[in-house]
């Protein structure tokens, strides 16, 4: 009869491994150290107008001062998730907002699709329309003159556009299309939806600080 203690009967000492994972032989993977934003900017038309966005100005919105008038964009790259417009005039008097992506280069075209709406002045014309995800309009583009989107719209229509912003810290500056003035270098400022100053854009941003 086997007694207590006895070899056989002995059970085999419990491993020192943590339970339901094995050890990690290296540092885990880093995806990627740069930054990516999403925002919805708003901006108001002082004047009636026909007027193109570029890619370029929509990178300029956002950018830092590198002295009193020079500036580099803050991000490398921009996506539009989408645009969205309201506009109205007096009562009885008709107001229409139009909204096309009408990018025609290789690598940046839109879907050329009309978007509009109009208001009688009893309430808002409203407009709210995104690039077809099947042309590069709605997929990240670098700083360009390429055209983003048209816009026509009366005074005082509020243009809201959805953007990610994509900065992969490449080392790359992409210096403001217009001159700043007055600027703090270092400092980031925004700017209108065209891409000049507060006191020339027609389309000023809305709740931020401009260069002025």
């Amino acid at each position: 009869m086997m007694r207590r203690g006895d070899k056989a009967t002995r059970k085999p000492a419990r491993q020192n491994r943590p339970r339901g994972r094995s050890a990690i032989p290296h540092p885990p993977q880093l995806p990627s150290y740069g930054i990516t934003r999403d925002v919805r900017m708003r901006f108001q038309a002082t004047a009636g107008a026909e007027s193109g966005v570029t890619f370029q100005n929509l990178l300029d919105t956002v950018l830092v001062a590198t002295s009193a008038t020079t500036g580099v964009d803050l991000f490398e790259q921009v996506r539009v998730n989408s645009v969205e417009l309201w506009s109205i005039a007096a009562l009885g008097t008709p107001s229409t907002a139009i909204l096309v992506f009408d990018g025609t280069t290789a690598g940046a075209a839109g879907d050329m699709k009309t978007h509009t709406d109009t208001s009688m002045g009893v309430e808002p014309a409203h407009v709210k329309a995104r690039p077809d995800p099947l042309t590069q309009a709605g997929q990240f583009q670098a700083s360009s003159a390429n055209a983003a989107f048209l816009l026509d719209v009366a005074a005082g229509t509020v243009i809201d556009v959805s953007l990610t912003f994509r900065q992969p810290v490449l080392g790359v500056a992409n210096s403001s299309q217009n001159v700043l003035v007055g600027a703090t270098p270092g400092a980031i400022y925004y700017r209108g939806l065209d891409g000049k100053t507060a006191a020339l854009t027609n389309f000023p941003v809305v709740g931020a600080i401009s260069v002025i």
